[in-house]
């Protein structure tokens, strides 16, 4: 219970004295959560929402109903699951606006924290493309298939149609292990190689194929797989 805790060990009165980095995973979470339920404190509270979501970045990923259906959290209400949807897609956003704003390859850091941010905590295996502009900024991700990425999973006429659509003119691939594991198979490979020739018959480029793992983002682009 926080109300038993010295003052100085108390999460706000801690990050207002020591600053945010002072502050354990689970007690940031708690000053968002404010209260517990009945036999339930907030940081228990806390710890037990990362716990199911393994960590901030299922957190981050995860969606209403995801929220709605963690096992065996009590006290985390409609109020609450708002609250958290709401600050991750601050997140997102804020991610979004300095790649909206440059080229995308001068920040190649915060281009892969905003696909992790996207697509690091989803349960099953999501295929999205980032569009960009003529000068390489970001126009819009988009989750455009779901399920094992393959060749008849991702259907490059999709991906080249919607970058018309767009009026796009370079694109960054992405897609998450489920498994955690980043490292590219053979079909995302094939995957890749396949849509860079579709787009390039619309002088659209792939610039990159991001593979979003647990605490880890491949990309083919630095590996040389491009």
């Amino acid at each position: 219970m926080l109300k038993l805790m010295p003052n100085d060990e108390r999460p706000r009165e801690k990050l207002l004295a020591r600053g945010s980095q002072a502050l354990a995973d689970a007690e940031l979470l708690a000053l968002l959560l404010r209260t517990g339920t009945r036999g339930v404190g907030v940081l228990d509270l806390a710890r037990q929402v990362l716990d199911q979501c393994q960590g901030f970045a299922g957190l981050l990923g995860a969606t209403p109903a995801r929220l709605a259906a963690l096992k065996g959290v009590r006290g985390l209400g409609p109020a609450k699951r708002a609250e958290l949807l709401a600050v991750m897609e601050i997140a997102r956003r804020a991610l979004a606006q300095p790649l909206a704003e440059a080229p995308v390859f001068e920040a190649p850091a915060q281009m892969k924290d905003y696909v992790a941010l996207q697509l690091g905590g989803l349960e099953h295996e999501v295929f999205a493309v980032v569009f960009l502009d003529s000068q390489h900024r970001l126009l819009v991700m988009e989750r455009l298939f779901r399920g094992t990425v393959n060749q008849t999973s991702v259907h490059p006429r999709e991906v080249v149609r919607r970058a018309l659509e767009l009026n796009a003119s370079a694109v960054v691939l992405a897609h998450n292990h489920p498994s955690g594991l980043a490292e590219p198979s053979r079909a995302d490979e094939f995957v890749t190689q396949s849509l860079k020739s579709a787009l390039q018959l619309v002088d659209v480029r792939v610039l990159d194929h991001l593979v979003v793992g647990r605490g880890q983002v491949v990309s083919f682009a630095e590996r040389g797989l491009l």
